[in-house]
Order: C-alpha cells, then sequence, then structure tokens
C-alpha cells in the first residue's frame, strides 16, 4: 500500500531521489484501504547534517531530542519539532558513530549523550555543560554503548563491540581521555587529550560478558532493572545492579534469560554481520489498539484509548510485579519477550531468590527481508523497518559484485526499504508501506535505523509527564523551539564563555577550544527555528534514518482521512466527516509564525514583564481574527465538498438521494440557483422541490426559481402544489405571478368542483382554490381570500377571518355561500330540518346581527336566498325565524351594558322582521306551525287575506280561526270550530275571549243537537253564562251522557263562585275601614312648630304680630341667640348677604342632608332651625323668599320640612316644584301674610301640595323602604 505524503514529504523529493513507491500499486486491487500512516521528508530540516560530504550512521531520539551521530565522528543534538541544532560537536574525529545512548531518557536539558566509534572510543558528554565530558579509548572497534539510567550519579555505561566483550564502565573521570583497563591499549596514552599529556588511567573497568563473537547491540530497560545486548550467539538479558536491595545485592549482573539465534545455515555466515535491533517498550507510549483516526490536532477522540488514559492498577488491590517487554529484530526474525523480576524460587529453587525471567511471547520469521529497525506500534501491532532481500517477482537480491574504479565496495542493486505494521499474533501484514529514499540501491541494512517518540497530548498528560515537561517552560516542545534561547547564539555551547569562578581545569578549557574547530561550520550564525508540523503533534512520532535521508511517520488524522476520502470520491464521508470534525479545516488554516519560545534555562534571563504581556495580547487578536476567518473556511469547503457530492450522484443517476444531499450541504443561492435548473432541466421537480430552502437566504434566492417549480406543479401535480406552497414563505417568490398562473389554470376548465381526481370529486380545485386563498391572505387581499375559503366551504378559517378583518360585510355578494360553510351536498339532499339548522346557525347568527346593524340589509339575504329557490327555502326560514324571535336563541351579553345592547338590536330585528310578514307567515306555516300561530297572535304587518289563504290552503283551522276572528268574521270562525275541529273547549275559550252575547247565543244554538257539546258546556262554561238559560234550551228528550254530573258541577262552580265573593267583599270593606280610621286618626292629630323669633325684634314683639296680635306658635326649649346666629350663619353661607342687607335674596341650591335626627324646632332635610322673618325679610318681595318666610310642611310622623328642602327628595318634576313655589309666593303676597281659614282654601291649598309632595313623608318611606328589603 502506498505511504500517504504530505507537503514537503518522499512523495515529492529532489531530483536525485525518487518518490514514496506504493507497495500494493496495483491498480486492480480489489479494494483501495486506507493507509495508517502518512509521511513527511524531513531532510531538509537536517541540511547541515549533510555537509562536506557527511552522512547518518547513528540515530536515536529520546525525550524530546533526535541525537545523530555521523561518519565523519560528529555528534548533533537537535531539538523536536523545530529540528535545531542545540549541539554539535566532533567526538571521533574522522571515524564513523557506530552507536549512541542518553541519560537520562527525559525532555530535559540535564542529559549526558554518549557515543561509540569504531575508532575504539566511547565519548560521554553533557549536554547542557559542555565542561562534563569522558572520551576513553577501549583499543578495538566499539559497536554498542549503552548509559546507565542513572549516569548522573553511578557514572556508569556498558559498551562492546568487535573485542567480544561486554564491559561496564564505572567512575570515569571527567574532561579527560582515559584508557580501558580492559584492553591491550593501555600501554599507549591515545586521543586528543594525550597531545597534551592529560592521558592515563581512569575508572573502572569490569567484564560482563565475553566469547561469543562481535558485541551488536546493547539496550538498559526502561526502569534500569534489566540490560540486553546481543551477539552472535543470541541475546543475553541481565539483571542489573540498580533498584536492589542491599540484601539483594549478589544479583546483580545475574542472567535472567537467552534467546537463541535461529539454528540455519544462513546464519552461520550472517550471524557477525547482521545487526540485533533492540527496543524495550512502554505500553503507555504506544498508539490506541482501536482503529479510530486521531483529530486534526493530534489528539484523540474522548471515546479513545490513549494510554494516559487507561486505567492504571488500582492502588487498593494486589501489587502486580512490573513486567517489561523488549522486542527484538535480528537478521530475518523478530522476537518480542516479556522480562519478569525477580523474586522467591518455586519447585526445585524455592526458597532462592532469583534475578528475574524472561518469555518468548512471539517468534517471526521474514523470508522476503531483513529487520532494519523494529517497535511496537500499538499492544497488538509490531512496527518493523524491512530491507527487502527479495524483488517484486521474489526473486532474490544477488549481491553486486562490482567495484567502482576507487576500489570502495558499494551495491547497486538494493531495494527501497519498506515499513510494515504486523500482528505478531497472527504475523499477518497489516500494511506495508514501501518508501523511498536517497541513494537506496546503494545501501544495506546496517544503514537504515528507526526510532520511535510518543508525545502525550498537552490536554492530557499524566502529572509525572506534566512534572517533568513544566522544568523546561510548561510544554514538550517548549526546548525544541526555544533552542537559540537555551544555548548561546554562538555555534555550539563548546563556544560559550565561563565564568570566572569556574572551577574547570585548564586542560579541559583547551579540549573545549580544541573541539571548536569540528564543529559544523553551518551553525555559526543564528538560524530561524521552524516548527515541522508533522513533528510538533501529539502522538507516536516513528522516524526512519538512512545515511542521506529521514522520514517521519505518524498515525493519520482527520485532516489526511478527510484528504484520502476526497482523492477517492467518497463526497459523503468526507462531508459527514467535516461535519462532525470541523476542527479538521481549523486546524488547515496556516496561523501566525511560530516564533522560538523561552526556555526555563539559566543559561538564558528571562523576558520582561511588559514583553510578556505585549505578546499575550498580540497572540489573543491573531486568534482572534484567525477563528472568524476558520469559521468561514469551514462552511466554504463544506460546500465545496457538498457540491461535489451532489454532482457525483447526478451524474449516478440518483436524482432522489441527489435532491436529499442538496437539502442538506448546498448553502448559498448561487449553488441551489444551479443545482435547481439542472434539476428542472430534466423535469426531476420531485425530487429537488422538497429540499429547497423554505426561509429566505442571503442573499436571496431568485423568485423566479420557485415560481418556476411552482407554475409546474399547478400544471401538472396539484398534491405536491399544495406541499409546497404551505412549506415555503411567500416571501420568497412573486404572489401576483402564481396567482396569475392559478387563475388561468382554473379558467381553462379542464380543473372544476366536479371534476375527479383519484377518485375524489373536485380535489384539484379544492388545493388550487386553497392555495389561492392562502396567496391573497400574503398579499393583503384578505377580501378575496375570504372568497376563496366560503366556496372551499371552509368555516372555521372563514370565520376566523371575518372576526380578525371584520370582513362581514364582505360576504354580502355570497350569501348562499356563506350559508352552506358547513353544510355538504350530501346534507342538502337528504338531512332532516334539525340538522340543517345546527350546521348553518353560526352563518345566520352572523346576517341577523350584522342584519340589525345594517351591515348586510336583510333584504340582500331573503333576495338572494329567494333566487336559489326550493333548496335555500329552509335556511330563509332560519334567518327570519331568528330575526324575528331572538329569544329562541341562547343569549351571549354577559354584562349589563351588553345585554342592553343586546336587546336592542333584538328590538331592531323584529322591525326589520316584518317588512318580510306574508313571507314569514307562509315560512312558519311550513316549517313551524307553532310558531305561525304565535306570529298571528303578535304581529299586525301580515296581509290577512294572503293568510287566510295559506291556512286555508293548508288547512289549518286554529289559526284560520284566529284570523277570522281579526276580521270579524266570529259565527264563520265558531262554526269552523265546531264543524271542522268539533272541540268544545275551544269553542268555549273563543267565545269567551270574544265576550259577545251573540257569539254564545250561536255556540248554544249550535250545539243543542250535539249532546258532547252540551256535556262540555256544562261541564267547561262555569259562570260565563247563565245556567238556567242554558239548561232551558236543551231539547227535550234529548240524551246527554253525563248530564247530572254536568249540572252538579255547574252548581258547584256557582256556590264556590258566590262564596269567594262573600269573602272578598269582608276583606276589602276591613281594609277600607282601617284607612278611613288611620285617615281620621291623622287629620286629628296636630303638627308641632317651634319658631324662632328674630333676634334684633323687641322683647315686648317677640310674640306679637305687626298689628299687636299673639302668635299662636310658641318657642320652647329652643335658645333664641342661638337660633338665631345659626339661621344667620346658615343664609350668609348660602346666599352670601346678611339678613340687614336690601339686596336681591339668593336662596342656595339644596344641598345634601346632614346625617342623623334633627332636633326640634330645625328641618328635617337641612337641619336649620325654623326662625321668624325679620323686618328686612319681611320687605323682600323678590323670589325666591329667604328661608324664614319659606313653606313649613308637617307630616304626622312629627317630621317638619322646609318646602324647598322637601321637593328634591319627592318624585315632582323641576316645573312642578318651580309652578308650586310661584304659587305659594303669590299666595303669600296677595294674603299679605295671612292665611285665609276657610274651608275651600284649605282644601286648594293643601291639594296643591300634594300634587308636588306626594303621598307620605319621605324618611319615612325610605325607612319602611328599608325594612321590606330586609
Amino acid at each position: 500500500m502506498a505511504a500517504d505524503a504530505t507537503e514537503n514529504e518522499p512523495r515529492t523529493p529532489p531530483r536525485d531521489q525518487a518518490p514514496l513507491e506504493d507497495s500494493g500499486g496495483d491498480e486492480d486491487e480489489e479494494d483501495d484501504e486506507e493507509p495508517k500512516l502518512k509521511y513527511s521528508r524531513l531532510t531538509s530540516a537536517l541540511l547541515p547534517l549533510y555537509r562536506n560530504g557527511d552522512a547518518t550512521s547513528s540515530f536515536m531520539v529520546a525525550g524530546d531530542k533526535m541525537i545523530i551521530g555521523t561518519h565523519n565522528g560528529n555528534v548533533h543534538a537537535m531539538a523536536i519539532p523545530s529540528f535545531h541544532a542545540l549541539r554539535t560537536y566532533n567526538a571521533h574525529k574522522s571515524a564513523s558513530v557506530t552507536a549512541l545512548s542518553v541519560s537520562p531518557l527525559l525532555a530535559s536539558n540535564q542529559v549526558y549523550i554518549a557515543s561509540a566509534s569504531i575508532d575504539g572510543h566511547v565519548c560521554v558528554s553533557s549536554l547542557a555543560d559542555p565542561k562534563d565530558v569522558t572520551l576513553r579509548n577501549f583499543g578495538r572497534p566499539v559497536q554498542a554503548v549503552a548509559l546507565s539510567p542513572d549516569y548522573r550519579s553511578d557514572r556508569a555505561y556498558l559498551s562492546g563491540g568487535l573485542a567480544g566483550e561486554v564491559i561496564l564502565t564505572t567512575g570515569a573521570p571527567l574532561g579527560v581521555q582515559s584508557n580501558a583497563n580492559t584492553s591491550s591499549a593501555s600501554h599507549a596514552t591515545q586521543g586528543w587529550l594525550g597531545a597534551i599529556g592529560l592521558g592515563g588511567h581512569g575508572g573502572k573497568d569490569t567484564v560482563l560478558h565475553a566469547g561469543e563473537g562481535t558485541i551488536t547491540g546493547i539496550k538498559w530497560s526502561l526502569s534500569g532493572k534489566f540490560v540486553a545486548w546481543s551477539n552472535e550467539y543470541g541475546i543475553r538479558i541481565m539483571r542489573t545492579h540498580l533498584h536492589l536491595d542491599s540484601a539483594d545485592a549478589h544479583l546483580a549482573w545475574k542472567r535472567v534469560g537467552f534467546v537463541e539465534r535461529p539454528n540455519r545455515r544462513v546464519w552461520e555466515e550472517m550471524a557477525a554481520l547482521w545487526k540485533a535491533r533492540l527496543e524495550w517498550v512502554d505500553d503507555q507510549s504506544l498508539e490506541s489498539d482501536e482503529d479510530d483516526t486521531l483529530s486534526a490536532n493530534g489528539a484523540h477522540k474522548p471515546d479513545s484509548t490513549l494510554p494516559h488514559q487507561r486505567l492504571a492498577p488500582t492502588p487498593h488491590g494486589p501489587r502486580r510485579k512490573q513486567v517489561e517487554k523488549l522486542v527484538i529484530g535480528w537478521g530475518d526474525t523478530a522476537w518480542i519477550v516479556r522480562v519478569y523480576p525477580g523474586g522467591t524460587g518455586t519447585g526445585k529453587n524455592v526458597g532462592e531468590k532469583s534475578a528475574g525471567s524472561a518469555e518468548i511471547v512471539y517468534r517471526l520469521p521474514f523470508d522476503d527481508c531483513v529487520v532494519s529497525g523494529i517497535a511496537l506500534y500499538t499492544p497488538s501491532l509490531l512496527l518493523v523497518l524491512a530491507y527487502r532481500t527479495r524483488d517484486d517477482n521474489d526473486n532474490p537480491i544477488t549481491q553486486d559484485d562490482a567495484t567502482p574504479r576507487r576500489g570502495m565496495h558499494r551495491r547497486t542493486n538494493g531495494l527501497s526499504p519498506e515499513l510494515k505494521l504486523i500482528n505478531p499474533a497472527t504475523q499477518d501484514e497489516v500494511e506495508v508501506d514501501s518508501l523511498t529514499v536517497s541513494r537506496f540501491e546503494t545501501l544495506s541494512a546496517a544503514d537504515y535505523h528507526l526510532g520511535t517518540l510518543y508525545v502525550p497530548h498537552p490536554q492530557t498528560m499524566t502529572p509525572a509527564q506534566r512534572s517533568a515537561l513544566e522544568a523546561i517552560g510548561g510544554g514538550l516542545w517548549d526546548v525544541g523551539a526555544g533552542a537559540a534561547r537555551i544555548f548561546s547564539s554562538g555555534a555550539n555551547v563548546m563556544n560559550m564563555p565561563f565564568s570566572s569562578d569556574s572551577k574547570t581545569p585548564p586542560r579541559a578549557q583547551s579540549m573545549s577550544s580544541a573541539s571548536a574547530g569540528n564543529v559544523s561550520s553551518s551553525m555559526s550564525g543564528p538560524r530561524q527555528s521552524q516548527i515541522v508540523p508533522n513533528a510538533a503533534t501529539a502522538g507516536l512520532k516513528i522516524f526512519i534514518h538512512s545515511p542521506y535521508d529521514c522520514v517521519l511517520a505518524i498515525k493519520r488524522d482527520l485532516s489526511d482521512h478527510l484528504q484520502w476520502e476526497l482523492e477517492h470520491e467518497n463526497y459523503k464521508d468526507a462531508w459527514e466527516l467535516l461535519e462532525d470534525h470541523p476542527e479538521i479545516i481549523t486546524s488547515s488554516i496556516p496561523g501566525p509564525a511560530v516564533d522560538s519560545s523561552p526556555a526555563s534555562t539559566p543559561l538564558k534571563k528571562e523576558g520582561s514583564l511588559h514583553e510578556f504581556f505585549a505578546d499575550g495580547t498580540e497572540s489573543q487578536t491573531t486568534a482572534s481574527a484567525t477563528k472568524a476567518n476558520q469559521n468561514s473556511a469551514i462552511e466554504k469547503e463544506k460546500r465545496r465538498i457538498g457540491d461535489l457530492w451532489v454532482q457525483q450522484l447526478v451524474i449516478s443517476g440518483d436524482w432522489k438521494q441527489a435532491g436529499k444531499v442538496a437539502g442538506r450541504v448546498l448553502g448559498t443561492s448561487a449553488r441551489w440557483e444551479h443545482w435547481v435548473w439542472k434539476f428542472a432541466q430534466t423535469n426531476h421537480f420531485n425530487e429537488i422541490s422538497p429540499y429547497i430552502p423554505k426561509q429566505r437566504m442571503q442573499p436571496p434566492l431568485p423568485s423566479m426559481v420557485y415560481e418556476v417549480v411552482l407554475g409546474h406543479y399547478i400544471i401538472h401535480d396539484r398534491i405536491r402544489f399544495k406541499h409546497v406552497v404551505e412549506a415555503w414563505d411567500t416571501d420568497l417568490y412573486d404572489i401576483n405571478s402564481v396567482i396569475e398562473a392559478i387563475k388561468s389554470k382554473l379558467s381553462a376548465g379542464d380543473v372544476t368542483e366536479d371534476s375527479i381526481e383519484g377518485d375524489v370529486h373536485g380535489r384539484d380545485w379544492r388545493i388550487l382554490q386553497g392555495g389561492l386563498a392562502k396567496l391573497f391572505l400574503a398579499s393583503g387581499r384578505q377580501r378575496e381570500a375570504l372568497r376563496c375559503y366560503i366556496r372551499l366551504q371552509n368555516a372555521d378559517t372563514a370565520m376566523s377571518l371575518i372576526r380578525q378583518f371584520h370582513l362581514v360585510e364582505a360576504v354580502r355578494d355570497d350569501i348562499p355561500g356563506f350559508i352552506m360553510m358547513r353544510i355538504t351536498k350530501e346534507q342538502m339532499e337528504s338531512a332532516p330540518l334539525p340538522e340543517l339548522e345546527e350546521a348553518s346557525t353560526e352563518a345566520i347568527n352572523v346576517l341577523v346581527e350584522e342584519g340589525c346593524r345594517g351591515t348586510i340589509p336583510a333584504d340582500d339575504v331573503v333576495t338572494q336566498l329567494q333566487q336559489k329557490k326550493e333548496p335555500f327555502k329552509p335556511f330563509l326560514f332560519f334567518y327570519l325565524r331568528r330575526l324575528w324571535k331572538p329569544e329562541m336563541h341562547e343569549r351571549t351579553a354577559k354584562t349589563a351594558k351588553e345585554r342592553v345592547a343586546e336587546d336592542r338590536l333584538a328590538a331592531d330585528g323584529k322591525i326589520v322582521a316584518e317588512e318580510f310578514a306574508d313571507l314569514m307567515v307562509d315560512l312558519f306555516a311550513e316549517y313551524d306551525r307553532p310558531l305561525l300561530m304565535e306570529y298571528l297572535r303578535k304581529s299586525q304587518s301580515y296581509d290577512l287575506s294572503k293568510a287566510t289563504a295559506e291556512c286555508e290552503r293548508r288547512e289549518y283551522i286554529p289559526e284560520l280561526v284566529h284570523i277570522l276572528s281579526k276580521t270579524g268574521q266570529t259565527k264563520r270562525a265558531l262554526y269552523l270550530i265546531i264543524e271542522k275541529l268539533s272541540d268544545v273547549s275551544f269553542a268555549i275559550s273563543f267565545a269567551k275571549e270574544q265576550d259577545d252575547s251573540d257569539l254564545w247565543n250561536d255556540l248554544l244554538e249550535y250545539s243543542m243537537d250535539k249532546p258532547h257539546f252540551i256535556h262540555g258546556l256544562l261541564a267547561e262554561v262555569g259562570t260565563a253564562i247563565d245556567p238556567i238559560k242554558l239548561v232551558r234550551r236543551i231539547p227535550e228528550g234529548l240524551e246527554i251522557e253525563g248530564l247530572r254530573d254536568g249540572i252538579g258541577r255547574m252548581v258547584r262552580e256557582y256556590e264556590i263562585q258566590h262564596s269567594i265573593s262573600e269573602g272578598v267583599a269582608r276583606v276589602l270593606r276591613g281594609e277600607v275601614a282601617s284607612g278611613m280610621d288611620t285617615l281620621r286618626a291623622g287629620q286629628k292629630r296636630a303638627v308641632k312648630f317651634e319658631v324662632e323669633p328674630c333676634d334684633d325684634a323687641p322683647a315686648h314683639a317677640k310674640h306679637d304680630h305687626g298689628d299687636g296680635r299673639k302668635l299662636d306658635v310658641e318657642t320652647k326649649g329652643i335658645n333664641p341667640a342661638r337660633a338665631a346666629r345659626a339661621a344667620a350663619h346658615a343664609d350668609n353661607a348660602t346666599t352670601g348677604v346678611t339678613s340687614t342687607t336690601n339686596a336681591a335674596h339668593i336662596d342656595p341650591p339644596p344641598i345634601e342632608a346632614p346625617q342623623g335626627e334633627a332636633p326640634p324646632g330645625h328641618c328635617t332635610g337641612c337641619h336649620r332651625p325654623f326662625t321668624l322673618p325679620t323686618p328686612d325679610e319681611e320687605e323682600i318681595t323678590d323670589s325666591p323668599l329667604p328661608l324664614s318666610r319659606d313653606t313649613l310642611v308637617g307630616f304626622a310622623c312629627g317630621h317638619v320640612f322646609h318646602l324647598r328642602c322637601l321637593l328634591p327628595k319627592t318624585s315632582a318634576s323641576a316645573s312642578v316644584a318651580a309652578t308650586l313655589q310661584q304659587q305659594l309666593a303669590n299666595d303669600a303676597m296677595e294674603n299679605e301674610g295671612s292665611w285665609t281659614r276657610s274651608v275651600r282654601g284649605k282644601v286648594a291649598h293643601a291639594l296643591v301640595i300634594k300634587n308636588a309632595v306626594g303621598r307620605g313623608c319621605v324618611i319615612c318611606s325610605e325607612i319602611e323602604g328599608a325594612v321590606g328589603e330586609e
């Protein structure tokens, strides 16, 4: 399968490079599965490595750094992900670096780098401190080196090579070169320190193992408890000295396990040449086994199983021993080994402690390749860098024995390497990617290197990871991005100036100076660090190194998945992926250039606080601006992919699905217009119309698009027209154009109310009418809409429109249609009258109410209904009956005001109905005979002759009798009762009603030959006629059944009548006697008047009149002074003038009576005392007169009033009161204040007062009324 590539990656290499090839690139492959990895070439970021013809010879990644050794003996420490050089030094002059090791394996600058070389030296140097360096000569080429995980403390490392010995070196001195004491080279001082006399022996070397051939690889386990190395016979695993208790010190450097090489002939020849690849694996630093795709920023989805998200063992459970895992790739075989920690032995070793044990879990042989690198990709997938030994035709690759002119043996027929993902349980190759690297034809298996580095997501780091990274700036890549700030701006760390108090020996300084010239000149000046995108994401990083190339492989993320879907035209999956994960486009939008971030190192001064906040503000502003662009970019990309999706479906002919998809993915009016026309041109309206936007877009979709669809459905498919016209907002299209199209279709005649569509009468006609009504409403033409709803018989909507828009008058042109809104044709043909009445009640009520108001004249209603002939005659009856007798229907008024208005309308309705009196007689006679009689009795507007003719035609005798009685034809009426009805009761009641003696004689004459009539007369006539006269007229010899009982009943009725009359007479006499007694008692009783004289009258004259006569009223119990002051105060308050003035006297208007009972000598109405007039008041001749000269009216109950105070309390009208006042004033003037004592004068005077005052005291009447109500 082809290895995927990104921009500036192996797929587009320079001229001397070939692109990555597809190992499974056969176009005939059945299913093109998406690859799991994507690749990018890092060669351009590592160009300084290849200066001066140098090439990579060894490589490793650890923490956040890449360490590279070259054939020229240089060691390059580079930061990931910027790949900026942290330090470059020449550890082995012109000798290839064969192996590298780092301690500790942390993302820190405080690490040590060990390098081994074919020159026999091992160089250990501190990355941060150039003074901390050790160079040791082992005399033979060293092929492997491994620093102790605790090298900073124990200064121990393992090494081995062609000497076939695994040597443990401890305590090597700093800053000097030393010779190993295990080799013959100890007799001579060598190296670059020997030239200045610093050579010598130092440290301690211990041979741990020897005698099994060349040591090709050494690796310390991640915990430091175990170490593994390879020789020509296999791979040995030992327990180290680290993490041992004092009691278990004897277990140090004890054998744990041995993996023997395969016993095949090829191994006898190649065991020493094939380099074993050893990798200790941490399951927590692998990709997940789940085949999920990483998000665009490298983080798993929330439901993923990242290592840091996996459940840790519960602390309360039994503590499990930590099992370490080792993967081995050697020659054509791979192993996966589990290494178990030591413990108490079992079986024959019971009681003894073991150093540990090893178990081979999987063994995988390969027949087509040699392992050049190995690692675990997931807990269940093995990652193998394979050097191919067979071509595509499965033929072995022979060694090219040709020798170039320069004498260097170099092969020229090598194949490109492959990166394989293998399931070790099944040995199936899950994925095989062919990698093309520079000059791969000349390379061997030993020239390739594979390294992996797991980067947790920053937001989901474990506490241990976070604490380790916070020490260097809070992010894993801060070191790499800010490498230039960690170290000096010079070429390398070794050129940095030392402090004045440095205790480094002068020889060490000389060593630094000497080494400076070997540093790559490319690093002499500052270089702008650029982040490599694929290296900056979280997850497992896979680095493949060749001498001339470096390739990075990572798990494909969502953006890669999207790109793969698009390349394979899976537009559906691509669009849905982008819908669920819009961050794909977000991550692809380039942000501002990433500058080196400051790192936490004492060698570089931190920036100022002002700079810190300034940078933060700038970044926030940029982020905000970028976010708006991202949203726009997301939508644009979705629309682009969606358009391709629709196009793909259209090309395949799946128009229905294309329409559905268009509704989901088309987001602009331009694309909608394009695709609607495409569908319309191919007559696929049905597939696109349900999904056309139902609301206005911005910019809006042209109205013509909607009108074309509507016009198509108006002509061809009214059902769909109904759906779209109900769903679409009327603002989307030109309403008038659609209205005209509907009218044109209706006028064509092929769609009518009687046409049949789908076995339904008038279905399409109703749909078009309904659409027309909706459009009329939307355009503000409510009257036209109402007519449509009336034609549709949609009563609810029509009545709602009438109430909402006050459109009652609009029904005036089609009153029959308005009445028929709730009545079907079937009901018109067969429904009984009550059913029709119930269905038309609402419309009839509206017509009656508006007819009373004059909005819809009754004449219009009657005329239109009469024009419809017989079918509408019942509705005419309902209308006129409701108009004439509204009390038959339920009243809806709730308040008194509404009831008054309703009564007024009812009265007006009766008046209107009387205009159609003769028509009502006909209708009532046909549909409601009881109502006919009621109408004949109450109305005087109908034509008697027409009514008579109608009743005669229908033989309605009782009604005809009533009409004849009104015309004076009582004898004929009586004859009809006797002859036609034979109803003696009716005849008697008719005779009583007419109260005509001649009619009684006629009744007796007509009845004498009818025995049952005679019996009826005796039983029911009562006292209406003389019983003696009736009995005498009975013919002799005529047998009358029940004669005796009839006469007896008549006699008893007369006796009862006589008794009742006597009783009534007695009651009347008692009532009259009681009334006369009361009248006489009242007439005999005197009314006491207490009058207060005025204050300015002489004392001797207070009780005399002007002519010397004595007053017949004497004041008692009243203080004259107080009475005068009260009267004066009252007069002044009401008239505004004093009693001594001669100005015209103006009485105040009647005032409200005070509360409580008036004391004696005071008016019951105004509570003022009665006073005699002053001389000045006596002289007043103009009206009105003062209160002192007002007439006093007294009642038998003792209440006394001024006349002017009494009149407002009575029911007398203003004119009657004024007449009375004027007459009393005239009488006073004529008699000069003296009243005549003649009976005639008194009676006349009392009659005048009685006419105004009424009967009885108003105060007592109110009290009696209140008691009666209680």
